[in-house]
């Protein structure tokens, strides 16, 4: 599933030059954590989040430095750290440095770079320009949404490819069949901990309706 399918495409942005509380304000009343901030075009420029209003009232509260804070202080970076905080449009608070996905990508490389980067949304872009939000709801979404390929074949690309991507479960002597939705492993494999991953890995595939474990524990001598 590619994120084109499952992103929100109406999304409120304001402009650069948008005042900060009219944003806290927006937020507040929309029930919105965070709003693109875009220039006449399109582009995305940053992100205006809670955390970033937030961060004026932290810095507001922030206690004179002790002796070592004083004798490192830099006047200038606390200048303009202060400046950045407390500056009065979404431009001049904004998050700059974004972490962004175009249609095309995956919805599972989306919410492995939401995880990563601990973050709660992803922007989608197209050239810069954007063109819709990615959000764990949107993710969660997809999750639940039945699968529209549930065919035998379909499930065999998915699991391959599933595993393709994890390099703990590389195991050249396992295989699998899928007959009617089920998948069942077969082969040799000397860890009962990928055992149970792979099984785990091939319940997840949209599809599957059951997994059968055939694999001979190779970490046991044969039976006399």
């Amino acid at each position: 599933m590619k994120v084109g399918d499952i992103m929100t495409r109406q999304v409120v942005s304001v402009p650069p030059e948008t005042p900060a509380l009219a944003v806290a304000q927006l937020l507040s009343e929309r029930g919105f954590s965070a709003v693109p901030v875009t220039d006449s075009w399109g582009m995305l420029l940053g992100i205006v989040s809670e955390a970033d209003l937030i961060r004026r009232l932290a810095n507001d509260d922030r206690q004179g430095a002790g002796f070592l804070g004083r004798l490192f202080y830099d006047r200038d970076r606390a200048a303009a750290q202060y400046a950045n905080v407390h500056g009065r449009t979404a431009g001049e608070i904004m998050t700059r440095e974004l972490v962004t996905v175009t249609r095309s990508c995956t919805a599972e490389r989306a919410a492995s770079l939401i995880e990563t980067h601990n973050i709660r949304r992803l922007p989608v872009v197209d050239d810069g320009v954007l063109v819709g939000i990615v959000s764990r709801a949107d993710l969660l979404r997809a999750l639940l949404t039945p699968p529209g390929d549930a065919s035998d074949a379909a499930i065999r690309t998915a699991l391959s490819e599933s595993m393709a991507r994890q390099a703990w479960a590389d195991a050249p002597y396992v295989f699998f069949d899928v007959t009617e939705g089920k998948v069942t492993f077969y082969g040799y494999c000397h860890s009962s901990v990928v055992r149970r991953g792979l099984a785990a890995m091939a319940e997840a595939v949209p599809g599957v309706t059951g997994v059968e474990d055939r694999v001979v524990d190779a970490s046991r001598p044969p039976a006399s």
